[in-house]
């Protein structure tokens, strides 16, 4: 009997376990089914600050700070999809970056654009379907902060309209 007794506890310590676990890995309401330290495959594309359509910008993201490279770099997405603030690592490379800024035919895509500092990386890059793991969730408070004062734009007012309705689960049973 004694051996079943050990047994008996190692299993209930093995459960305690993988329910203190699965706490932490709880989905971010309004997020999905994604959660921190979770994998998902995504279609990526690559853009760089001397681009025609990014020009008028130029080295800054949508946050008004520069686009970053190195340790952690630039993202670009639909914040509907992936908040400001998302961090993620792409698995091939093991780089790290940051969903900084978005752009308008990235909106209702499921891509994420990956910042390049100069056009032969980006064109290198070309399209790229890739495994990342989600390190940080962003913000939809802090999306929004920044997207309602561009809502004059139809792509913006989509993205706030998509945030809008995750936020309210509750109203789209």
């Amino acid at each position: 009997m004694k051996p079943f007794r050990n047994l008996t506890l190692g299993l209930k310590l093995l459960m305690v376990g993988c329910a203190q676990n699965a706490d932490e890995n709880k989905p971010v309401p309004g997020f999905g089914k994604e959660t921190v330290g979770t994998y998902e495959a995504v279609r990526t594309t690559a853009y760089t600050h001397s681009e025609t359509d990014h020009r008028r910008y130029g080295a800054h993201n949508a946050i008004g700070k520069r686009l970053q490279s190195g340790e952690l770099t630039s993202a670009s997405a639909d914040w509907s999809w992936f908040p400001l603030g998302t961090k993620f690592r792409v698995v091939d490379n093991n780089k790290t970056y940051v969903i900084d800024d978005y752009g308008s035919a990235l909106v209702g895509s499921k891509t994420i654009d990956l910042y390049m500092p100069t056009r032969r990386l980006m064109n290198l890059w070309e399209t790229k379907r890739v495994t990342i793991e989600i390190i940080e969730f962003g913000s939809y408070q802090k999306s929004l902060e920044l997207l309602w004062p561009r809502k004059g734009n139809a792509y913006v007012r989509k993205m706030i309209q998509s945030i809008e309705k995750k936020s309210k689960p509750e109203l789209n049973r």
